[in-house]
């Protein structure tokens, strides 16, 4: 199945969706999972609590960031797929960071945390058939699909992967 149609998905999106390179979804997970955990493991230690200005999240905040937007993507999928087309709220991220208490989290405990979301979001996405990847609905008051949120998941990492590059470390 092709890269997502990017008039069926909200613009916010489009550049999450425009990084990942294959046109395959299980291979985008595959290669984006190896890429992306590969890259948070290789973190020094003395930068895991680094931010690069007052008010900005630690790495620790922004790796808790992608795992809780992969969380809340691949339950929007999840209902789309099953054909509920309850419109489905949005989530205020820097809200959810600052009560996630990322200071009192230990480093290991979040890639693990990361992996583990990680694989299940790959067996769900693996689960759907092609009826189920089309599926459509209502997600922060703005249309969006099932294999859109598969790509925004993995795009979702790779723009924070950058960013996590250029400026922290």
């Amino acid at each position: 199945m092709p890269k997502p149609d990017l008039s069926r998905v909200a613009s916010p999106y489009h550049n999450y969706i425009n990084q990942v390179q294959e046109d395959d979804l299980a291979s985008a997970f595959a290669n984006g999972t190896k890429n992306f955990t590969g890259f948070i493991e290789s973190i020094p230690a003395g930068k895991q609590d680094y931010k690069y200005a007052p008010g900005k999240w630690s790495i620790k905040e922004v790796l808790q960031h992608i795992i809780d937007g992969e969380r809340v993507f691949a339950y929007r999928a999840l209902c789309f797929a099953r054909m509920d087309s309850t419109p489905l709220p949005g989530f205020e991220e820097n809200l959810w960071a600052e009560n996630a208490h990322c200071e009192n989290r230990k480093w290991n405990d979040l890639v693990e945390e990361f992996r583990t979301v990680r694989k299940a979001s790959e067996i769900l996405f693996a689960s759907f058939n092609e009826e189920q990847l089309e599926a459509s609905g209502i997600a922060s008051g703005n249309p969006n699909y099932v294999l859109g949120f598969g790509y925004i998941i993995i795009g979702h990492s790779l723009h924070h992967q950058r960013i996590i590059k250029e400026r922290y470390l």
